[in-house]
């Protein structure tokens, strides 16, 4: 193996080129138009353009990939995860092409890549399943009567899929129907397969994974488990090696299951046995990812291996080096996920430039990210920007170590569930490990995430105004630093008001900005400055005194303190005609595509009716109506591209008051 074409984008990219060049081996990345100035791009030794963004016209053409890999003098392909890493026709095609695939057999592929022929395969290898059975959407006998016997609560799943994608948990009867055709719907976007299967559905169990690695001679061993049960919308957004949950008896089952299940399949490579398991200590197969995981750092620092390294030594035919084979757990890893998203309006995945995306690291730790300052983060693809991963001897040093650099991470630019995972980390069940998939369900994000405190957003205001203040007088045209705006019959009254959701702020700045006059929500708020740059303010607001940093964009001004970022708007006295919304616009809550108008002008509408639904990221989010009213207009129809804000239907609010949109 000379040459490794990397056969994805991203994190996971630049992930497989730092090892491959540590192995002396040259990398190729694929890139995409949406992707052409991510970082992992230059970081590779050669670079191939897929023209266009969406990901079946790049990251998912089978036929497009190898021509790349092979115009670039690859001779062997890694998929990382995601995308082609789990198709049995793309590790065909590689092997037709005379490019090592780095991954398991097409066949194992294939027995694992169907969530129904995987059940069967484990319950003949002896591994505890779950009852289920295969449904299609419109057969309403066959699914009553496969529910009645699988009993509810039910969980609806894509037969192809992973990812939370095409998954749709399901209490009532009632809503079984409507549940899989919206999880078929779902999973032929996202998987070009719409078959979908009832499994019954564990409540709050624990999601535990053990990491198998098998080579081409025969040996298959267990590189421990994974705790990966706090998860929204069926996706993990934390992970830690070794689980709190298990013990020695435990993990040597788990062990011998994860396995027998590798070696039931002839399985080669790198993959994950992942198993739902209740407080009893019971567990249950669940599916087996045929590829790396984006949770593999997490064991990678508790045993010390390297395991795309070993993915890269057994395709090139070599056994399992003996550090694999004698590896052991050493302390505790924790890793979270930082996505671009908005956990207030549902986790919905958002798109646009980084304006600043730093992240600091520290002794036993690392940040695998596919961002920097200044990247885009485009609709087309998944929105992780980040994983932040912490290592000590033992479990609470390494929470304490990732929620400490989540705090110190300055993230302007999109919304993260940056405040949410810390919320988590730093939470008491999870701090004495009781932890579950059903967490966030007990716990509201909202409730997980702390407020900045009153003095910090009137600290942060102070700062916004005072730094562009410095700004402005150390760039002036004119001499001595002398700001634009200055008047010579004495010092101006400089009121500039700000707000914050619903929090309005006006600093009045005159003379040197020590004192300035700073009226909250009307009333005055006494403020005192002792220093003050275009990046940092030292400010003191009721009597505590803290630094906060200030980052200024052409278009926004954000500020650091406190563990955490604010963004102000600037008030505008005389806002353009066009950014004004009408009432009782309801209107896109992200960019994506228009999958469904569920109503027509003239339909009387209650709360809750789902009113069209966009496809964004490969899941679909519903927009609903906030109130009952009558629709007056529609904007869009089905296949329509709408971005943020953009508004999709007017709704006249039965007792005439404004209704504004809604997720």
């Amino acid at each position: 193996m000379h040459t490794l074409c990397i056969a994805n984008r991203g994190e996971i990219a630049a992930r497989i080129i730092r090892t491959a060049r540590a192995m002396g081996i040259t990398t190729v990345a694929l890139f995409s138009d949406a992707d052409a100035e991510l970082p992992y791009v230059r970081d590779a030794d050669r670079a191939v353009h897929l023209p266009g963004s969406r990901a079946a016209d790049t990251y998912l053409a089978i036929d497009r990939v190898i021509d790349a890999a092979q115009r670039a003098g690859a001779d062997a392909v890694h998929p990382g995860y995601g995308f082609l890493s789990e198709r049995a026709d793309f590790a065909r095609a590689c092997a037709a092409a005379g490019l090592t695939f780095v991954g398991p057999s097409p066949d194992a592929i294939d027995k694992m890549g169907s969530k129904l022929e995987a059940k069967r395969i484990m319950a003949a290898a002896g591994v505890p399943v779950l009852p289920g059975g295969e449904v299609a959407p419109g057969d309403g006998a066959a699914l009553d009567t496969i529910a009645a016997d699988t009993g509810l609560p039910v969980m609806v799943k894509a037969s192809m899929g992973g990812g939370g994608r095409g998954m749709r948990l399901v209490h009532d009867p009632a809503d079984l129907a409507d549940a899989v055709a919206s999880a078929a719907r779902e999973a032929e976007a996202a998987f070009g397969d719409g078959t979908v299967f009832l499994e019954r559905f564990v409540e709050s169990p624990r999601h535990i994974e053990v990491q198998v690695f098998g080579d081409g001679h025969g040996t298959v061993v267990s590189l421990f488990e994974r705790e990966c049960s706090v998860q929204r919308r069926h996706q993990k957004i934390i992970e830690e090696a070794p689980s709190p949950a298990v013990d020695d008896a435990m993990r040597a089952e788990l062990g011998n299951a994860a396995v027998a299940a590798a070696k039931a399949i002839g399985y080669v490579g790198a993959g994950t046995v992942e198993f739902v398991a209740d407080h009893d200590g019971n567990f249950w197969f669940l599916e087996m990812n045929t590829r790396l995981q984006v949770e593999h750092p997490v064991t990678e620092m508790i045993t010390g291996l390297d395991l795309v390294a070993v993915q890269l030594v057994v395709a090139a035919g070599e056994p399992l080096p003996p550090e694999v084979l004698t590896a052991t757990i050493t302390g505790h890893a924790v890793e979270a996920r930082l996505y671009a998203e908005d956990v207030a309006a549902g986790f919905v995945p958002v798109s646009g430039r980084l304006d600043r995306f730093v992240i600091p690291t520290a002794e036993g730790a690392r940040v695998d990210a596919g961002y920097e300052t200044g990247s885009v983060v485009s609709a087309h693809y998944d929105a992780m920007l980040a994983k932040v991963i912490a290592h000590a001897p033992t479990r609470s040093a390494a929470v304490g170590a990732v929620a400490r650099l989540l705090r110190e991470a300055e993230l302007h630019g999109v919304p993260t569930n940056r405040d949410l995972l810390v919320g988590v980390l730093e939470h008491d069940e999870f701090a004495a490990g009781r932890i579950d998939t059903g967490f966030l369900d007990r716990h509201d994000p909202a409730s997980l995430v702390v407020p900045p405190t009153e003095e910090l957003v009137i600290a942060g205001a102070v700062a916004a105004v005072l730094a562009r203040r410095a700004a402005a007088r150390a760039t002036s045209p004119l001499p001595n630093g002398i700001p634009q705006g200055w008047r010579n019959v004495g010092p101006a009254h400089q009121p500039v008001a700000l707000t914050r959701g619903e929090r309005r702020i006006v600093v009045d700045v005159a003379g040197d900005g020590r004192a300035p006059r700073v009226v909250v929500d009307g009333e005055p708020e006494p403020v005192t400055v002792f220093a003050a740059t275009g990046t940092a303010v030292d400010v003191e607001v009721g009597g505590i005194r803290r630094v906060v940093t200030v980052h200024r964009t052409e278009t926004a001004i954000y500020v650091d303190g406190d563990g955490t970022s604010l963004a102000f708007d600037f008030e505008m006295r005389y806002p353009l005609p066009e950014e004004v919304v009408a009432p009782g616009s309801l209107v896109a809550p992200m960019p994506g595509g228009v999958v469904l108008v569920g109503i027509a002008v003239g339909d009387h509408v209650h709360a809750g009716t789902v009113l069209v639904t966009l496809e964004a990221m490969k899941m679909e989010h519903v927009v609903r109506a906030p109130a009952a009213g009558t629709v007056r207009e529609v904007r869009v129809a089905v296949g329509d591209q709408v971005d943020t804000g953009d508004v999709l239907v007017m709704i006249e609010a039965d007792d005439h008051t404004d209704a504004d949109g809604a997720e």
